[in-house]
């Protein structure tokens, strides 16, 4: 038996991580030593991020990475993530899918540079609003995060998908969920 330092508990040596104390048990028990490592993290939560997304990016881990994507159950877990991801965000991927459809019908171009800094690297397609879902702003990935970083989610990020227009409905479906919609207050991307 053993009291802990932090506690004042007397526990079995079994409730003391080993070291190299001359009993070779630490002098705080396990349950106080995982709340102080809790209550560390979170006093220091930034700092920690920050240093586990330096370590994500080491040259090493992003080869393992890609390896590991190559393989099948690598693949398997990018299929489950992107479902996962699909389902959690219908609207989102509703307006990801009609700015591509509207990119190659010609109805909307893409931009070569970034509207906020100029830099004509990985050029995003940025909603402010996913109830507006043809009206984006075009982003660099460095200006697209930063915006989320300082905004947060766009807005509508968690509404329901906007009803589908299909041509073989008729006319008379069609103005019945543009009226719908415009009750509503939500914008009706077929018209642009």
């Amino acid at each position: 038996m053993k009291a802990c330092r932090k506690c004042g508990e007397e526990k079995p040596l079994e409730e003391f991580y080993k070291d190299g104390n001359k009993d070779g048990r630490d002098g705080t028990c396990k349950e106080c030593r995982k709340a102080g490592v809790r209550q560390n993290r979170m006093e220091r939560l930034e700092q920690y991020r920050d240093y586990e997304r330096g370590r994500a990016m080491a040259p090493h881990r992003v080869a393992a990475r890609r390896r590991y994507q190559e393989t099948p159950q690598g693949k398997e877990a990018i299929y489950r993530g992107t479902s996962k991801y699909r389902k959690r965000n219908p609207i989102k991927l509703q307006a990801h899918n009609r700015v591509s459809k509207a990119l190659a019908d010609g109805r909307l171009e893409r931009h070569s540079s970034c509207e906020e800094c100029g830099s004509t690297e990985r050029i995003h397609a940025h909603h402010d609003d996913y109830l507006r879902q043809l009206d984006v702003r075009w982003l660099c990935t460095a200006c697209h995060k930063a915006w989320h970083d300082e905004h947060g989610e766009a807005a509508n990020a968690e509404h329901e998908p906007l009803p589908q227009f299909h041509m073989k409905e008729g006319l008379a479906t069609c103005l019945a969920q543009n009226a719908a919609r415009a009750d509503s207050g939500v914008p009706d991307d077929n018209q642009e």
